[in-house]
């Protein structure tokens, strides 16, 4: 089973296989986090038939509902929806057979006190701790998003840790554009990782670029990748098969070993 994965969208599904096969990657499928799409059975069954038709890359993950959930919300309508669209997409990753499913902590840095931070972690471990149990053939992957420093995500994953199915989803692109430095994400979540997110940006702005066409230090990254990330799956997220050929190419290119 490759380590490495590419996106995968069902409106250009054939050239996505098609770079999976030619470089031999997994997918991450990214079709099933939008309302439109977890509210519409027949949209659904009708992207899943495809799907099953060209052939998912045994291994394969997917990104879950995350556009405004917040399991840790004070208000218990946004609370109970947001514990549906993760739990509809645990569903759907179980109907595919699929390896993970990632989401985001969706914590807001704007907010940060303690007791909002308490609230975040304590009630975000509570709902996890029920996928976790119930779908124990499914990895569960939490994905650092806004956050501004690991110290939530580690919090969580401290707890959460005690579960073979649960690890940390580290957002290298997003974690450049915080003020944290990386050497820091990278010791504070080590215990924890499991699935990595690549692509590149201007350390400004999550601009998902292919890799070598931004700014972030990828030597910087293949040391880590060595002493911390070897044994994780590794995604490189850009959307467009041509920038994900463009930036695996980078890969086996530029560094030697890393991608294989």
């Amino acid at each position: 089973m490759s380590r490495f994965m590419v996106v995968s969208k069902v409106d250009r599904l054939p050239e996505y296989k098609a770079v999976s096969e030619r470089y031999g990657v997994n997918f991450e499928l990214n079709d099933f986090y939008e309302a439109d799409v977890l509210d519409d059975m027949d949209m659904q069954n009708a992207i899943i038939h495809q799907y099953e038709t060209v052939g998912i890359p045994k291994g394969s993950t997917m990104h879950g509902a995350f556009f405004d959930v917040v399991v840790f919300s004070s208000d218990a309508k946004i609370r109970e929806i947001s514990k549906l669209r993760m739990r509809q997409s645990m569903d759907i990753a179980k109907r595919l057979g699929l390896r993970g499913v990632v989401f985001h902590t969706n914590c807001n840095p704007m907010l940060a006190s303690d007791a909002y931070d308490n609230n975040v972690v304590s009630m975000t471990v509570s709902y996890l701790e029920e996928l976790l149990q119930e779908y124990l053939e499914i990895d569960i992957y939490l994905e650092n998003m806004f956050d501004a420093s690991p110290k939530i995500l580690r919090e969580i994953s401290e707890q959460l840790g005690k579960y073979s199915n649960y690890g940390v989803c580290l957002d290298y692109a997003h974690a450049s554009i915080s003020k944290t430095p990386m050497q820091d994400w990278v010791e504070a979540l080590a215990p924890y990782l499991k699935h990595i997110h690549i692509n590149d940006n201007d350390l400004k702005s999550d601009l998902h670029l292919p890799l070598g066409a931004g700014q972030i230090n990828w030597n910087q990254f293949v040391k880590y990748y060595r002493t911390h990330f070897d044994q994780c799956s590794i995604l490189v997220e850009t959307v467009l098969p041509e920038e994900q050929e463009q930036s695996l190419r980078y890969l086996k290119e530029n560094f030697v070993g890393v991608f294989r």
